[in-house]
Parts: structure tokens; sequence; C-alpha cells
């Protein structure tokens, strides 16, 4: 496993991430435990949470899933750089009561703790925001965020979901109170979907900001949709059933699929590749629901891709170009 530091920090972590959202919706506590711990093995040592995984009347339970498995000792939790989020509403009784969600002071200090409890861990090292709120003022949450790091239970705090220039009015207000700031944002970002190229990552690499993409295979997308329709008999369903509807699209994906077949490359595995040269990309999310799928993803991380081949990646998917010169002379 490669490693490398998360933004302007001195952390050190893993160039893939294991995401556990499926962990509970769609992958028991047993199964979940055996991933973790194959990913650990393998190196992987940045997990990333939120607090909503689980949904629904199930709301946290992917966090209580990994704090069952810190319980378990071993060196986990040392060896693990552990990521969760705050946001959405976590009220569990009839409908959302107020402040039991966004970046308020009083939500944040709560959701803490309530994350602290279900991770059955003291800390927790990168704390990101799941979206922007635009109800509460940057001081309010850095204020917050002050007291939660002088108690020790945070170290970092990471954004996800927000606009370039929330990443520089965020950084600018932490900078003036003398505090750190955002050290990472997680985005929606992969071959399908280069829109982050124009603002979001621009910002991030000016801030130091180590950019962590969701999504990498857009769904499914970009994990051999077709070439599984046809030989497999397998459904797209999603974001991927909605991207085969489209003719133009359909095309686009088929000629990404023959064009990694030339090469002898697996879809999924390239899309995570692709994600590995970008500038200022730490590393992307993989969320595997099997143990299988973690194998192919940990595959990605010593395939080397030709300029020949990111040259034809390129003019399948071109990106937007840099801003403003994709919108303006």
């Amino acid at each position: 496993m490669e490693y490398t530091q998360l933004g302007r920090t001195g952390l050190k972590v893993s160039r893939l991430v294991l995401g556990t959202m499926n962990f509970g919706p769609q992958t028991d506590e047993a199964d979940s435990h055996a991933i973790m711990d194959a990913a650990l093995d393998a190196g992987i040592n940045f997990f990333d949470t939120a607090n909503v995984y689980g949904w629904g009347e199930n709301k946290g339970r992917t966090e209580s899933i990994i704090g069952n498995w810190f319980a378990k000792g071993g060196e986990r939790r040392d060896k693990v750089v552990l990521a969760t989020k705050v946001y959405g509403n976590m009220g569990t009784e009839g409908a959302p009561w107020p402040n039991h969600d966004k970046l308020s002071a009083l939500n944040i200090r709560r959701a803490v703790d309530a994350s602290l409890k279900r991770l059955q861990t003291d800390y927790i090292d990168l704390y990101q925001f799941h979206h922007v709120d635009r109800s509460t003022p940057f001081e309010e949450i850095w204020q917050a965020i002050d007291v939660l790091v002088q108690q020790g239970k945070i170290l970092y705090v990471g954004s996800s979901n927000f606009p370039g220039y929330k990443i520089a009015q965020g950084n600018e207000i932490a900078a003036r109170r003398g505090t750190i700031g955002l050290v990472s944002e997680q985005c929606l970002y992969n071959l399908a979907e280069r829109r982050a190229e124009m603002e979001v990552i621009p910002a991030a690499r000016d801030y130091g900001v180590g950019v962590i993409p969701w999504s990498p295979l857009h769904g499914g997308v970009l994990g051999g949709v077709i070439k599984k329709q046809v030989e497999g008999g397998r459904r797209a369903s999603g974001r991927a059933a909605d991207a085969l509807a489209d003719p133009a699209t359909r095309a686009r994906i088929q000629s990404y699929e023959d064009l990694l077949d030339k090469h002898g490359l697996e879809p999924g595995e390239v899309a995570l590749a692709w994600l590995l040269t970008r500038p200022g990309v730490t590393g992307p999310i993989v969320g595997p629901r099997t143990a299988g799928q973690l194998e192919s993803a940990l595959r990605a991380v010593e395939l080397e891709l030709g300029e020949e081949l990111l040259t034809g990646l390129d003019e399948i998917f071109p990106g937007p170009g840099p801003s403003p010169e994709a919108f303006a002379w």
C-alpha cells in the first residue's frame, strides 16, 4: 500500500480509503468486520463513515459496527485513521427535531459525543462536515470545533460536498482565528463526473486541502456495467441505469469499456487508478460490499496507466477545463 500526507497536515493515510456506507444496510456485521480486517491487513489505514450511515431507523448502525470491531482489540484503533461526519438529522422519535442536524454548535457537540459512544473510542481523527450549512456562520462552527480539539475529542476537520468558495471562506475565517481549518474535502469526482476540476479541486489545492473522491465508479457506471449486463444478465440500477437509458451516455460507456478491453484491463480498477493520477487527490473512497470487491480495489493501487491510455480516457470523458476559461473567454 502507498501512503501520502492528508492535505497540508503531517498525517499519513493510505491512498485508498475504506468506505463503510454498506456496513449494516447491505453487509452484515460479521462480513463487515472481515472486510475491515482484510483492509487493515492490506495496509489501508484510512476508514471513512458518517453518523447517519445505516439510514432510516438504523441511523448510527454503521458507526456501531465499526465500534464493535474496535472493541475486539489487537491495536485496531491505534492503526486506523478514523473519519466520520456530521450534518444529517439524527432525531429518532417522530418528525425531525430542531437542533439534531446541521452544523450549529449545539448539534456538533451532541453529534460528536454520540459518535464517540457508538464508535467506542475516545477521539475521532478526521471530523467532516457532511454538507454546507447555509444558516450557521463559520465563526460559530469553528468556536465549537476549537472546544472539541482542546478536549481531545477530534484532531482534524474536513468538509464534504463543499463548493470551492466555501472551502476558501472556511479556511480564511479559520486562519483569522489562528486555527488550521479544513484539511480535506470529500467530493463527487470520477472520470464521468469531472466538474470538481473547475472550482473545488483548485480551491482545495491552493489551501492545502486533500481531495477524497466519493463514488469513484459513479454508481457502477465505470465498473463495466455494459459487459456485466451482456455476459451476466445483471440489471443496472440507480445511476448506472439512468446512464444506460441515454443513448449518448451509453455510447460513451461502451467506448470506455472497449478501450479497456483492448488493453486487457478491468474498468473498475482503471477508474480508481485514474483518480490516483489526479493532482490534489489523496485517495478515492472504495465501499466494498464483499471481500472480493476489496481485492479488486487493491489492484488499482499497483496499476500504472500509460500516456496513450490516459489520452484515450480524456477523449471519452473530457474534463470541463479550468475556471474561468471553461465558461468565459
